[in-house]
C-alpha cells in the first residue's frame, strides 16, 4: 500500500543532525549596519566599492549590488533585482540613522545626564 522506503513523512528527520538546516547562517544577508559602514567606508575613500575578477563568485564579481550586499550573474540579474520589493526596502532601511550604542542605552532607560543632588551642601 506505502510508496516505498523514500517515502517519509515530511520533517520526520528534523531531530537528526546531519539532516538539520543550516539555512539561517549560511544564506543569510548581510545586516544594515555592516552595510552602511561599507558605504561610509567607500565615500571616505571617494572609490566605488568593486571587486577584482573571482571565478569562484557568480559573474566573476563583477555585477555586486551594493545596498543588499550581493553578487549577480549579469547585468540584466543586477538590474532586475533593483526593480525588486526587497531591493526597494533595503534601500529605504539603509537610509535611516544608523544604530549606536547611545541610542541602544536610551532605548534601554540608561540615562548619562546629571542631576541636581537632592541634598546640597552649603
Amino acid at each position: 500500500m506505502g510508496t516505498g522506503p523514500s517515502a517519509k513523512k515530511h520533517g520526520s528527520r528534523s531531530k537528526i543532525k546531519k539532516y538539520k538546516r543550516k539555512t539561517w547562517l549560511c544564506h543569510r544577508a548581510k545586516d544594515t549596519d555592516q552595510i552602511q559602514d561599507e558605504i561610509e567606508k567607500a565615500d571616505e575613500t571617494g572609490q566605488p566599492i568593486a571587486f577584482e575578477y573571482n571565478d569562484e563568485l557568480p559573474g566573476g564579481g563583477q555585477f555586486y549590488c551594493v545596498e543588499t550586499g550581493k553578487h549577480f550573474t549579469d547585468a540584466k540579474a543586477l538590474a532586475d533585482h533593483k526593480k525588486s520589493r526587497y531591493y526597494k526596502r533595503r534601500v529605504k532601511e539603509l537610509k535611516e540613522e544608523k544604530y549606536t550604542q547611545a541610542t541602544a542605552e536610551w532605548a534601554a532607560g540608561m540615562s548619562k545626564e546629571k542631576l541636581p543632588p537632592a541634598h546640597p551642601t552649603k
